[in-house]
């Protein structure tokens, strides 16, 4: 399957960005889901997944409340809300596809290209 992500950009602290990845090449609804991150100088870092149904999603503590996956498996979509942005959020943001969900990036055996999320204060 190949993952295409968008939505990047900048905004200040307090603000919000929806990510979208889209799918394409097999079927969309056999995988589940997983968005990760990875700052500057960071290892890459779980942040959020969902199964193939959407009926059981997952998240980081570091973004539990704020961050918001979910998919559209007619659009062959997942997305990714992320609301009250804080600085520390900036990072290259990937969506990452798999027959089960995972949070371990290494778990993961499809990857889109990443969109740079910005967060100023």
């Amino acid at each position: 399957v190949q993952l295409q992500a968008s939505g990047g950009g900048s905004v200040q602290a307090g603000g919000s960005l929806r990510l979208s990845c889209a799918a394409s090449g097999r079927t969309f609804s056999n995988y589940a889901l997983g968005w990760f991150r990875q700052a500057p100088g960071k290892e890459r870092e779980f942040v959020a997944a969902i199964s193939w149904s959407g009926s059981s999603t997952f998240y980081a503590d570091s973004v539990k409340g704020r961050f918001t996956i979910s998919r559209d498996n007619a659009k062959n979509t997942v997305y990714l809300q992320m609301n009250s942005l804080k600085p520390e959020d900036t990072a290259v943001y990937y969506c990452a596809a798999d027959s089960l969900v995972r949070a371990k990036a290494h778990e993961y055996d499809y990857w889109g290209q990443g969109t740079l999320v910005t967060v100023s204060s």
